[in-house]
């Protein structure tokens, strides 16, 4: 039987499906553009093969195509009635995913990887900020990624995939050594990996080593295709870096022409999240407001995400509101969420609507309210997801906030506790 670079056999009987296939899951795993040819290829050659088309469904999900992603599994679903259990509980864990049902799918992957821990599309959706534990809404979450991925280490040596997720997972829990040195393995294994290039920034961001963090990301993307999945975030990751270096046209050019909607391409979370979150931390920098520019990005998320449900992207759509003065919006968002709340299908519970408070506050001048709302939501911040240096968006409005109140010293102290990050800070006024 034939197997994938993981030992784990197929049903595929076609030899050039299932090298299709690798090739394929290496492009998705791997955040570089190419996974639709491959794959496209794979179910070609065999167009029962039910693990490749789940696999197709799992990278239209996360570039944001829900509705084909979701036709594309309920077909898988039923191309696997005939296949191993093995591949029968894999499609399953990909396809709740797909589904929308996060809790289910978490029980399907923990018990899919006590039998088969060295499957790697099965583990992917648990290992992002925007994934399995990054939306589950738990404190921990972080910690318990990082076990989770610890415990299944034995069974992959040095796999580049998998040293590239046990080592973003070690960075956001402050292992840096360790992040940095699995982190350099991936990269040496495979080269092109956006996703070890990605997570290298975060320990350099940790770090507060912004040159370094924009020399390696500038030469990374002049070979990564556009169309990949994570070409917009690592464009906003050169944006801050620059921002942070005191290269402030690099940093807006990188904005316009790599995360800004019509500039950017990526999936909506991205381009949403990441938009407001430049134009919020480059104002917190002194920059001058661009009217427009928010004005682009509030309609582009009301149209990506045009009701609250998103933990992460709803704290980014109300910014753009409050930016924005879109009060009705911003109300009936905020309307929204609390009913989910109340309805108790809202992970991250209110945090959110602090978050909110906090934002507002700043932005009609409450300083002391603002602090009050930003210092309340902070020890909860991690339950929205994303990953230490998005959530900084927080930390660094709230160190703003308590300069403008004439509080130098709690600001100082507040930045203490920012470790290495410090010099990444782009706050005016903050030495």
């Amino acid at each position: 039987m034939l197997e994938d670079r993981f030992g784990l056999p197929l049903s595929t009987p076609s030899t050039v499906a299932r090298d299709a296939y690798v090739a394929g899951i290496d492009s998705v795993i791997s955040g570089v553009a190419g996974y639709r040819n491959h794959l496209g290829r794979a179910l070609d050659a065999d167009p029962t093969f039910a693990l490749a088309l789940v696999a197709l469904a799992r990278g239209q999900l996360m570039d944001g195509e829900v509705a084909v992603a979701r036709q594309a599994a309920a077909r898988a679903r039923e191309l696997a009635t005939g296949v191993s259990p093995r591949e029968r509980s894999h499609v399953d864990a990909l396809c709740l995913g797909i589904e929308g049902k996060p809790p289910q799918a978490m029980a399907a992957m923990l018990r899919h990887v006590q039998s088969w821990p060295r499957d790697a599309m099965v583990i992917a959706p648990a290992t992002s900020v925007f994934g399995l534990y990054g939306f589950s809404g738990r404190l921990e979450h972080e910690e318990e990624l990082y076990e989770l991925l610890a415990s299944l280490a034995p069974a992959w040596g040095e796999d580049w995939w998998f040293d590239t997720v046990l080592g973003f997972a070690a960075c956001e829990t402050g292992r840096l050594d360790e992040a940095w040195t699995r982190l350099e393995r991936s990269l040496a294994r495979h080269p092109l990996n956006a996703h070890a290039e990605h997570y290298r920034t975060h320990v350099l961001y940790e770090r507060g080593d912004a040159d370094a963090a924009l020399s390696l990301l500038e030469a990374f993307l002049s070979g990564l295709d556009k169309q990949s999945l994570a070409h917009c975030h690592l464009s906003w990751h050169v944006a801050l870096a620059a921002l942070a270096t005191g290269r402030r046209e690099r940093a807006w050019e990188a904005y316009r022409s790599g995360v800004h909607p019509g500039g950017a391409w990526g999936p909506p979370l991205n381009v949403v999240t990441d938009a407001v979150s430049f134009l919020w931390r480059a104002e917190l920098a002194g920059e001058a407001r661009e009217a427009r520019l928010w004005s682009e990005i509030r309609d582009h998320a009301l149209k990506s995400f045009p009701v609250a449900g998103t933990a992460y992207a709803d704290v980014h759509t109300l910014l753009a509101c409050i930016v924005e003065d879109d009060l009705a919006t911003l109300d009936r968002l905020l309307g929204e969420i609390r009913q989910r709340i109340a309805d108790d299908c809202y992970p991250p519970g209110e945090v959110v609507l602090h978050l909110a408070d906090g934002f507002a506050a700043y932005a009609r001048g409450d300083w002391n309210a603002s602090i009050a709302a930003l210092e309340r939501a902070r020890p909860e911040a991690v339950r929205i997801g994303g990953s230490r240096a998005q959530r900084d968006l927080v930390e660094f409005t709230l160190l703003a906030a308590l300069l403008k109140a004439d509080r130098p010293e709690d600001a100082q102290a507040l930045a203490h506790g920012l470790d290495g990050r410090r010099p990444m800070i782009g706050v005016a006024g903050y030495a």
